[in-house]
């Protein structure tokens, strides 16, 4: 029973409260939020999606400043009985700039690029609660215990990403950069079963801390001859090895010895004793997008992802229980309403290689929809609002496990604003 309690700190507890892959955001502009495919941008949003691009952007320098806010829920429900899981993240903030000289452009950006949020469950999670509940239920020295539990986590991997391009014919360009990300983030939680006052028969403690380091490189190309753009990006896998700086882990039961709980489950909780080191890569990704300028007012876009999951290490390698990386799809379109006002409207699907094995009760993914929508204006020539929002529709993923029936469900809210300059 103490075994699968263990599991807590194998898995990440946070959410990814953004668009992406399972480790991997791809929201850092607000024009994302509001038109989605993104991938053959020439705009300052382009240092992400689309570096090469910049080589036909804004002759001069640009800046970018980008708010969004998540919400979301991630919820379990084991035989009739619901789990509720409360993500959020505070006001996320992105920031590009690009500085363009002739066939030469320059870009950098700073965000959230991997997971990000913190997810809490106030009254634990039905891996812990249950099989403790059975335990203490078939003891008659147990009888009116109370239980108490509660599980929470942190995840954020942050990137810095610089960008050289370079305009090699009047009708294509190509870039290199190269993002270092800085992982941060911790597991707590605990159970505890008590007697009364009298007697404390269950003592379960967490708190592990983590952070690391990785780096990774990326290149892309961009085809632009009129109306027509052709863009690809590749990044590279991110190797990401995290450091334990814990601070507690605890496993007492009543009626164990130390030596005796030490001997059974050492094993499980070796892997966070302060200074164990714990694998969460990003995984390559290649990105495949075709813009076209249908009207002097009207452009259309359509994208695809391929997150490389399979082959990124996680925790207890986790990856291996995928069935596949994960595919990504992303339709969008602007309007021009006229000099001052642009409308737009995108789609997103995603679809993991999600298998029973993979999903856990505190680290699980769903298959997706993704609608975005908003509007950009320009209140001088040199400055631009964006506004955005979209609304993530994921599939209720269903499994039986050992303790029932398990239905993992979640929601995504996420709202944006931003402000682009040009000097």
């Amino acid at each position: 029973m103490i075994r699968k309690l263990f599991l807590i700190a194998a898995v990440a507890f946070a959410t990814s409260a953004a668009a992406g892959g399972l480790m991997t955001n791809t929201n850092y502009h607000v024009a994302f939020d509001r038109m989605m495919a993104r991938g053959a941008s020439t705009e300052i949003d382009a240092a992400y999606s689309n570096p090469a691009g910049l080589a036909w952007g804004y002759e001069g320098f640009q800046f970018s400043l980008d708010f969004q806010k998540p919400w979301q829920n991630r919820d379990i429900e084991l035989n009739n009985v619901k789990y509720n899981g409360k993500a959020s993240a505070p006001i996320v903030p992105a920031i590009f700039a690009s500085y363009k000289m002739d066939r030469w452009a320059f870009s950098s950006m700073i965000g959230i690029v991997g997971s990000g949020g913190f997810v809490k469950y106030d009254n634990g999670v039905p891996m812990f609660n249950v099989p403790i509940a059975a335990m203490l239920n078939q003891n008659p020295n147990a009888a009116g215990y109370t239980l108490d539990s509660e599980m929470k986590g942190k995840q954020y991997i942050y990137g810095g990403q610089v960008n050289v391009a370079y305009r090699l014919t009047d009708w294509l360009a190509a870039a290199v950069g190269v993002r270092a990300n800085y992982y941060d983030g911790y597991y707590k939680g605990h159970v505890t079963a008590d007697l009364g006052n009298v007697m404390r028969l269950v003592n379960l403690q967490l708190d592990c801390p983590q952070k690391g380091w990785g780096f990774a490189p990326i290149v892309s190309l961009d085809y632009h001859q009129g109306p027509l753009t052709i863009a690809a990006r590749y990044e590279f896998r991110t190797k990401i090895e995290t450091e334990n700086e814990t601070k507690e882990l605890t496993a007492e039961v009543t009626g164990m010895t130390a030596e005796q709980t030490a001997a059974a489950f050492g094993p499980k909780i070796a892997g966070y004793q302060d200074g164990a080191k714990t694998r969460y890569d990003m995984p390559a990704l290649l990105s495949v997008a075709v813009g076209y300028e249908l009207t002097p007012g009207l452009r259309a876009t359509a994208e695809y992802h391929f997150f490389d999951d399979k082959n990124a290490k996680m925790a207890n390698d986790r990856q291996e229980q995928l069935d596949r990386g994960t595919h990504e799809f992303q339709l969008g379109a602007e309007y021009d309403v006229n000099d001052k006002l642009t409308l737009s409207l995108g789609g997103q699907r995603t679809d993991y290689g999600l298998t029973d094995g993979y999903q856990q009760d505190t680290s699980f993914a769903c298959d997706s929809y993704s609608i975005g929508l908003g509007a950009a204006y320009n209140v001088t020539e040199k400055i631009r609002l964006n506004a955005g929002y979209f609304i993530t529709i994921y599939s209720d993923y269903t499994k039986a496990s050992d303790l029932g029936q398990e239905t993992f469900s979640r929601t995504n809210n996420v709202i944006g604003l931003g402000v682009d300059f040009k000097f």
